[in-house]
């Protein structure tokens, strides 16, 4: 299955699984996914995330995570924010704060895929993924 926007369907993915209390979720796998995946296991967003090879692709297995009941979750919000339509760009001035700091923004940036919180320590712009909160 191909798909125009395997960011969109990555959080989706995670979006879905979240909200039906899953405990992991498989994704296909690829370098911006392994890259996104590994900003929400620093920010503490998910718990892990592992390869699982299938024959000839691998997928990304994420554990999910969520407070002492299932019914706390962890992820509030998952929001897709630059599309292949429109994409959306801050610079180095405008880094958008997500709810005032509570939340990540997920930006692709010329020096990686990072938060907005390191895009601003290092002084660069770029194309604004997700927000995640």
């Amino acid at each position: 299955m191909t798909t125009n926007d395997p960011i969109a369907d990555m959080l989706t993915r995670i979006r879905n699984a979240n909200t039906a209390k899953h405990d992991t979720v498989d994704i296909p796998s690829s370098r911006v996914k392994l890259a996104i995946a590994d900003i929400l296991v620093d920010e503490g967003y998910v718990a892990k995330y592992d390869l699982v090879d299938n024959g000839n692709f691998k997928d990304i297995r994420i554990t999910l995570k969520y407070g002492k009941d299932k019914n706390e979750k962890i992820i509030a919000g998952i929001k897709r924010i630059s599309k292949p339509g429109l994409r959306i760009y801050a610079g180095k001035d405008n880094m958008p704060k997500v709810l005032g700091g509570l939340g990540i923004a997920i930006v692709s940036t010329n020096k990686g895929i990072m938060t907005d919180k390191k895009a601003r320590e290092l002084k660069v712009g770029g194309e604004v993924l997700a927000f995640v909160w």
